[in-house]
């Protein structure tokens, strides 16, 4: 199954869970420190909430989950085929969760965008395992300066 990731800055996490638990009609199915995600089955959509003070309503980063390494493969060729740059991170960190990912680069607005398969649970949220940080992490150098530090989802 894929389904689109939303990841949001919010102020306070308990609030905030309080509130898409209500919203969404189920609660979430990971729940950390500063961290929560949502597995929303209809419509298919993964919510992620990083408690971020100060940062609360923004957008974090956007992702498409997919169900397997090959479909992040067979996604990062399609878009290398349409002429999009993209930054691979294999085997990393993030989101209390080990993945395969790509960002894509050169999104119009700057917004990160990440491509990726769980491949298991993590009882860290990521970057520290010796990889690199993510959620953001692959921006593109020109605007790594100018963006604010996002903490790993």
């Amino acid at each position: 199954m894929s389904r689109v990731q939303l990841a949001l800055n919010v102020d306070d996490i308990g609030q905030a869970i309080t509130f898409y638990t209500k919203l969404l009609g189920t609660g979430p199915a990971k729940r950390r420190p500063g961290y929560a995600n949502f597995a929303v089955a209809d419509p298919p959509l993964k919510l992620v909430l990083l408690e971020n003070p100060g940062q609360g309503g923004s957008l974090n980063h956007l992702g498409i989950e997919v169900p397997d390494t090959a479909a992040v493969d067979a996604e990062q060729a399609r878009l290398t085929a349409a002429g999009l740059a993209s930054a691979d991170e294999r085997g990393t960190t993030c989101c209390y969760a080990r993945q395969d990912k790509f960002w894509v680069q050169g999104t119009p607005a700057g917004q990160p965008w990440e491509v990726y398969t769980v491949l298991g649970d993590s009882p860290v949220s990521g970057g520290g395992d010796g990889g690199p940080a993510c959620c953001g992490s692959a921006q593109e150098p020109s605007d790594t300066a100018a963006a604010p530090a996002a903490p790993c989802c």
